[in-house]
């Protein structure tokens, strides 16, 4: 059973009624928390290090980008040999092992196929035959720099031996009888041969040449593949790392400052504005999916990159995900909008609830100022986790490929035929990348928990100086009770705050997988037939959804009493949850409501900072060249997780301020027979007449 709290948290009162000159606020006997979860938070940080350390030594972002030629050089790469810088784009040289690579049932594999990199894409000639020819090497003296500039054509210097060997498609020298477009940095045959290569290989003696549309799919159905997809992904977050910085970093610490000012001085109108504004945003986002989907404009995301046909049409997964994320968003926009319309009835609670807000504010002004310690740290963070994340995802080890096909190549060093390294090379990933990536991803998730955590835990403290003191001079409130609440924070705390992020990084990461698992018996046919099964099968899901949202809320009261009392977690869940089960009716609704609008003022300022990518990717420098993105999706994606990040930070503020003066006051009421003796005059009037607010309302 738990004692009365006024002399832990105000001042303990002398025999005669006086308060001691040597009581405090929030000050009694605390003590070091959860101390074991702060050593295995300590450990994680360090297994953090170890595992992007394993990345930045292995990985090479080159890879998420560009293929490897036969020699399992990474094109562009400017360390290989020979070097490849700029040469980006990756070539098939000879056309029908592409075309035997695409039969069904064929032993021969596409990346086991010849290939080099070059700077453009071939194409053939309209009144004679092209040739590409390999890396010069041997007898060939020529530099790279002549090779590219003779675009890649020595053919004139070949002795008879290597022209018959060309003329059996075994090189060095290669004819250009395809047409040849720039998809996502590999040149996607077209499956129109030129009729006059042709006619000049054939008279020429060279062997016959396979034409079907195979030659077309083989290529393109490597370049789609769900971890070229994926690649491609995670690549496009590294290019547009200025976006991210400006969209996920700069912009919503603008728009959140602007916010708490605003609240600040302009309290009555912000849930009308922040109503509208969200409706206006989401609307907008919405269409951008829409236009870059293709169905709106001529804007539509294309695979090709660079200058070319325009009757040329390459189609790309990358498309399809924009099309059903544009579905999703317009879902997403109509239950919006319908929400935001059912809840102008209720808008007046919300009005007096962030009046109390903006009043604690006022009082201690710091608090305005405080978020941006907790987003410097983890804008430091992020910047290190996504620079580590490009290079685990791209740390798997280059080796040859196990295989039996019987091709053969000129080679320029040995001045012969070689089929024994026929065999091409390609990235090898082991189990133990997929579980460092896992890692990776969990830990940016529980990191991000504990920032958001232990800023919550300061706030705390801050607004419960302020309610209890109330009763006091306000001299004797701290100049700073921001500093005075992270020094508690520092110096006890921080183990309960480890702990409390842990477990809602916990039950996300099994929600993601219990989700993953879902989806994939979902595409597999295994679903339950039966009714019972299907209701079964969904209402855990459910009931995982429920956990986790009680979970997060439990917690942020938490946080609230550890502030308060330097508890442990669980202890302070406890009281927390004992408070608010006491006073569920009295402070229910109006708390609802005041989340709904912070939680839309959050997705103002995360949708603002999607919309901004959109617009600053649309720009030229990500829509050609090595800088194009192959979709804005997964930039656009990061933005707004990020933008509503630092919302959450700072919006914290005003949410951790109502949350704790309420509190307070549950706490308060409890201990003098159900009056609060040190709650501020607005918030007894804003609680007192939630009746008559009820009536004016409905």
């Amino acid at each position: 059973m738990r004692g009365p709290l006024g002399a832990v948290i105000g001042r303990y009162p002398s025999s005669d009624g006086s308060v001691p000159i040597d009581g405090g606020i929030i000050r009694h006997n605390r003590k070091c928390r959860d101390v074991v979860f702060l050593v295995i938070f300590i450990a994680f940080w360090v297994s953090m290090i170890v595992n992007s350390s394993f990345g930045f030594n292995q990985g090479n972002p080159l890879r998420l980008t560009y293929g490897l030629d036969y020699k399992g050089n990474v094109c562009g790469d400017k360390h290989a040999h020979p070097g490849l810088r700029e040469l980006e784009l990756r070539y098939w040289l000879n056309p029908n092992q592409v075309y035997q690579s695409g039969l069904k049932d064929s032993p021969f594999k596409l990346e086991n196929a010849r290939t080099i990199c070059l700077l453009d894409c071939p194409i053939p000639a309209e009144d004679s035959l092209n040739w590409v020819c390999d890396y010069p090497e041997g007898d060939i003296r020529l530099s790279m720099d002549d090779w590219i500039d003779r675009n890649y054509d020595y053919f004139e210097f070949l002795t008879p031996e290597m022209r018959n060997s060309s003329l059996q498609l075994q090189g060095p020298c290669y004819p250009v009888l395809f047409p040849s477009v720039n998809v996502y940095w590999n040149c996607q045959y077209l499956a129109r041969v030129s009729n006059m290569s042709l006619k000049h290989w054939q008279q020429m003696g060279g062997v016959n040449i396979n034409e079907d549309i195979i030659i077309d799919k083989s290529i393109h159905k490597m370049v789609n593949s769900r971890s070229a997809v994926l690649k491609r992904y995670m690549a496009d977050i590294g290019k547009s790392w200025p976006v991210l910085i400006v969209c996920g970093g700069l912009l919503p610490l603008f728009l959140s400052v602007i916010w708490l000012l605003m609240i600040r001085h302009f309290v009555a109108a912000m849930p009308w504005i922040t109503v509208s504004l969200f409706n206006i945003l989401i609307i907008s986002v919405t269409l951008f999916y829409y236009l870059k989907a293709g169905w709106i404009g001529n804007a539509e995301i294309t695979p090709i990159i660079g200058v070319h046909d325009p009757y040329y049409h390459v189609s790309a997964r990358e498309l399809n995900h924009i099309r059903a994320a544009a579905v999703l968003m317009t879902f997403v926009m109509v239950v919006a909008i319908l929400t935001s319309i059912a809840i102008v009835r209720r808008i007046l609670m919300a009005t007096s609830v962030l009046k109390v807000a903006a009043k604690v504010i006022g009082e201690v002004q710091a608090l305005i100022i405080f978020p941006v310690i907790p987003y410097a740290m983890l804008a430091i963070f992020y910047m290190f986790w996504i620079s580590s994340a490009l290079h685990l995802f791209s740390s798997g080890q280059v080796v040859q490929n196990n295989c039996n096909s019987n091709c053969c190549a000129y080679d320029l060093v040995s001045k012969r035929v070689n089929c024994d390294r026929c065999c091409g090379y390609s990235i090898h990933y082991t189990p133990h990348i997929a579980v460092a990536i896992f890692f990776h991803l969990f830990g940016c998730y529980w990191a991000t928990q504990f920032f958001i955590a232990a800023s919550s835990t300061v706030i705390a403290g801050s607004v419960a100086s302020y309610y209890w003191a109330r009763g006091e001079a306000s001299p004797e409130i701290p100049f700073l009770p921001v500093i005075s609440s992270m020094k508690r924070l520092l110096r006890y705390s921080l183990g309960s705050v480890a702990l409390g992020s842990l477990i809602v990084s916990f039950v996300e990461s099994i929600r993601f997988i219990l989700e993953s698992i879902r989806r994939k018996l979902k595409i597999g046919g295994t679903t339950p037939d039966s009714w019972y099964g299907k209701a079964a099968f969904y209402s855990s899901q459910g009931c995982l959804r429920s956990i986790e949202w009680t979970i997060k809320s439990v917690n942020r009261n938490a946080y609230i009493m550890i502030a308060i009392t330097g508890k442990s977690f669980c202890r302070a869940s406890a009281i927390a949850t004992e408070l608010i089960m006491n006073n569920i009716l009295r402070i229910g609704r109006v708390n609802v409501i005041g989340d709904v609008i912070l939680f839309l003022g959050k997705f103002c300022v995360s949708l603002s900072s999607g919309l901004f990518a959109f617009l600053m990717l649309d720009t030229h420098k990500y829509r050609s060249a090595h800088n194009k993105i192959s979709s804005p999706l997964f930039p656009v994606l990061v933005c707004w997780a990020l933008g509503y990040v630092v919302a959450t930070l700072f919006f914290g503020v005003v949410e951790m301020s109502i949350d704790t003066i309420i509190l307070s006051f549950c706490q308060d009421s409890e201990e003098h027979q159900g009056t609060a003796q040190y709650a501020p005059p607005l918030l007894i009037e804003t609680l007192n007449d939630q009746n008559e607010m009820q009536r004016l309302t409905q």
